[in-house]
């Protein structure tokens, strides 16, 4: 069953930034742990972990930096709020996600051409390799629950690098048992698997976050007409609109009402969709325009522009 996003305000960005501050102490506590293992133990692919961590950190920052600024109140220059940023925040996380993907691919390429001669301690690096797994996926699996609980696309995002980072850390493990068996180029080939996988999730990313910032409708235009067509004293409606995230979306529609209704009683009317359409779809601005059977369209109902 899914649970209804926090709408925004300040108790919600609040919950974000504290968030984002403890993946940021658990991304600072994996890239210390990986980076001594990978200088102690000699393994290039535990210290390629240790700098997907420092990306995490870097991703992490930026996402700080970024809800405190998609927290700030509408103001003469954003009249519709700040919410954008979080969006534009999810495709950094995006090209920081690139990033990655190419270290990874560089790394097993060039392991494979000078057939992975390398001497690691395999014990050392799998016994880091297996703690970080275990926290990586505990706080991946947080954040990502987190972010649909507040609707943010910002933790959701960072959630997603983070799990990328899960992968990347059980890849250089299976790599780690496997050299540990003979198999020299193993942890290189699983690498290459891995990088697919973290593209795959910047895809997911692109996915959610390009919608907000193109305003791509958020809504059904029939659902929103239902709830218009279903108040009293409405006879249609049309020019259905809408946009933004769940917890912060914006709808518009105009309706029409008998040419007879007194202005005052028209104007309740309209109050009484907005309430309806805000508080059934969780909209955090709606615009109602009136129109009087006289003056509207021959067929305005479920027709969009």
């Amino acid at each position: 069953m899914s649970t209804a996003a926090m709408a925004p305000g300040p108790e919600r960005a609040r919950e974000v930034r504290r968030v984002l501050n403890v993946v940021l102490g658990v991304s600072l506590i994996l890239v210390a742990g990986k980076t001594a293992a990978g200088l102690m133990s000699g393994s290039l692919a535990v210290l390629g972990g240790a700098f997907d961590s420092g990306l995490d950190v870097m991703t992490t920052l930026v996402a700080i930096v970024l809800a405190r600024v998609a927290a700030q109140e509408p103001d003469e220059l954003h009249p519709y709020g700040h919410e954008k940023f979080e969006a534009l925040g999810a495709l950094a996380m995006v090209a920081f996600l690139s990033i990655s993907v190419f270290e990874l691919v560089r790394t097993a390429i060039e392991r494979l051409r000078h057939g992975g001669e390398e001497q690691v301690d395999t014990w050392l690096g799998a016994a880091v390799m297996v703690a970080s797994l275990v926290v990586g996926v505990i706080a991946s699996e947080y954040e990502r629950r987190k972010g649909r609980e507040l609707g943010s696309e910002l933790l959701l995002a960072d959630a997603a690098h983070l799990r990328a980072d899960v992968f990347v850390t059980l890849a250089v493990l299976v790599g780690l048992i496997l050299v540990r068996f003979g198999w020299r180029g193993a942890d290189a080939w699983t690498a290459l698997v891995v990088a697919v996988l973290i593209l795959r999730t910047g895809w997911e990313i692109l996915r959610a976050a390009v919608p907000v910032l193109v305003d791509e409708r958020a809504v059904e235009p029939s659902e929103i007409l239902r709830i218009a067509q279903g108040t009293t004293g409405v006879e249609s409606a049309y020019d259905v609109r809408s946009r933004g995230r769940q917890g912060a979306r914006f709808a518009e529609l105009t309706i029409v009402v008998p040419t007879e209704m007194g202005l005052e009683d028209a104007h309740e009317v309209s109050d009484a969709v907005e309430q309806a359409v805000r508080e059934r779809l969780g909209a955090r601005h709606v615009v109602v325009h009136v129109e009087p059977r006289s003056a509207a369209p021959d067929k305005v109902a479920g027709e969009q522009p």
